[in-house]
């Protein structure tokens, strides 16, 4: 296995609801390991709202698939055991699993609880906005189907700080704080503080439930055997809390356990300031690099290439960077859309598999195609996992000169046979980059990989070669080896 870790989010929004979700992740194990993925993340495994659910409108953290509640047993994945199944797959093909964590809300409460609130402004939830009133909320949760197995542990308004719903009123667009309590001050200061996000928001300062998501989390990496966490929606909850909870964790289970944070912003400093206020115990998604991605698909040929990688995390702190191309947040019809567009995507993601900084985080649907949202797959994308495995290896050199084409050489190394790579990208016409590979390639052929270019380029005696693309496209360049193993005997 090579040291360059590939990420792929083994998931989309719209799967289909038949229960055959990891039986399906167990049967592409093998083959996901021979394409290069070191890591997956899957989809939230516990129940929901209902059967339908996507994983994140959280209703019993302790059910994987095992009780009758919600009116189904297994989840819209499937059961108990072929979760643990596929995890076993994977890990028995070196694969390591990253498991979605949604800590934040929870729904689909079992009974209503009369309940003293008080509404907030929607914009700025530190500005109360109605007196004292008598609300009735879904806010008890006792889990009849699963009666007290794992955990007795039953969750009512003490444990939450508000909500969004009052069933006697109905009203849409209010937010209920419940007296007595406080939105936490660390959080994302977006709305004042983003505390909330949906249904019943957890009380992150209330020590019995902290206590509690401790002694899930043990019983789930104990019952799952997964090796990381992608942590939901982190800029939601107070900032302290995640860096005493992995701390504290990692020390009683005696595991690295690499997680990785989603804090939705496009906003390099927010990123920057929550990794410091958590101490750097995680990595973030790079959001900041996906919406460089997305506005260079709008733009077209008026966008100057040369910024496509300014004010992201992978360029400020890449040991801290998962980078990715879009998710199934970002899909159409999502709350977050801005799906990257097709012709942009090919170099998205050769930014991201053929660079040395960051983990790459490759989407379900780009690598597999989308029709029940009438998406193709992105070209070539196998390929370029492919390459990122094989020979995107060694010193790195950028040529960012021009502002409509880039690219850059991995000059290989030793321990990887073959390795080494030229890459060349354009969002408006083709042309040609005289790169230097090094002096050691001198006299060899490199071809295009993805086809673009049919002609070879000849490294001169001082290690340079003179590198093409096709508008709008990406080449990469590789030694005829190379080609030979990953085109002629594809």
């Amino acid at each position: 296995m090579s040291n360059n870790k590939t990420m792929m989010q083994y998931f989309e929004w719209y799967l289909p609801n038949d229960g055959l979700w990891w039986k399906r992740c167990a049967a592409k194990a093998e083959n996901l390991a021979g394409l290069g993925i070191t890591e997956v993340w899957l989809p939230p495994a516990y129940k929901g709202t209902s059967q339908e659910d996507v994983g994140y409108g959280v209703y019993d953290m302790y059910d994987l698939g095992e009780f009758d509640q919600k009116g189904t047993v297994r989840t819209k994945y499937g059961t108990k055991e072929e979760y643990l199944e596929a995890i076993r797959a994977f890990h028995e093909m070196g694969i390591r699993v990253f498991a979605d964590i949604v800590l934040n809300h929870r729904m689909g409460g079992d009974e209503l609880e009369e309940i003293t609130a008080v509404t907030d402004n929607p914009e700025n939830r530190w500005e109360q906005i109605g007196d004292k009133q008598s609300i009735r909320a879904w806010s008890k949760f006792t889990f009849p189907g699963r009666k007290g197995k794992y955990s007795r542990f039953t969750w009512d308004h003490r444990h939450f700080t508000g909500t969004d719903w009052d069933e006697d009123s109905r009203e849409q667009g209010n937010i209920y704080r419940f007296t007595g309590k406080h939105w936490a001050p660390e959080t994302d200061p977006e709305k004042g503080t983003f505390d909330y996000l949906m249904g019943m928001n957890v009380d992150m300062s209330n020590p019995t439930v902290v206590r509690e998501t401790k002694k899930w989390l043990r019983w789930y990496l104990d019952t799952t055997g997964v090796d990381g966490l992608r942590l939901d929606a982190v800029k939601h909850i107070s900032f302290p809390f995640y860096r005493e909870l992995l701390t504290e964790i990692r020390e009683k289970e005696q595991k690295e356990l690499p997680a990785v944070g989603e804090y939705w912003s496009g906003d390099l400093g927010r990123l920057l300031h929550y990794l410091d206020a958590v101490e750097n115990r995680m990595s973030l998604f790079d959001v900041a690099l996906h919406y460089n991605f997305f506005n260079a698909s709008q733009a077209g040929g008026s966008y100057d290439l040369r910024t496509i990688l300014d004010n992201t995390l992978v360029r400020e702190r890449p040991e801290n960077a998962v980078t990715f191309v879009d998710n199934h947040d970002t899909q159409h019809g999502q709350s977050l859309q801005s799906f990257v567009d097709d012709w942009f995507k090919p170099l998205a993601y050769a930014l991201i598999l053929l660079r040395q900084e960051g983990v790459p985080c490759v989407f379900y649907s780009d690598y597999y195609g989308n029709p029940v949202r009438n998406r193709p797959l992105v070209p070539n994308l196998g390929k370029l996992i492919k390459l990122r495995r094989a020979y995107a290896y060694g010193e790195q050199a950028d040529c960012f000169e021009s502002e409509h084409l880039i690219g850059w050489v991995r000059r290989g190394d030793e321990e990887h046979e073959h390795s080494g790579l030229a890459v060349v990208m354009s969002n408006a016409e083709g042309g040609t980059l005289h790169m230097q590979m090094g002096a050691q390639f001198a006299g060899e052929s490199f071809y295009d990989v993805l086809g673009g270019c049919p002609e070879p380029v000849i490294i001169d005696a001082e290690g340079f070669g003179d590198f093409s693309c096709g508008g709008g496209s990406v080449s990469v360049w590789v030694r005829k080896e190379a080609f030979e193993d990953l085109v002629v005997n594809e």
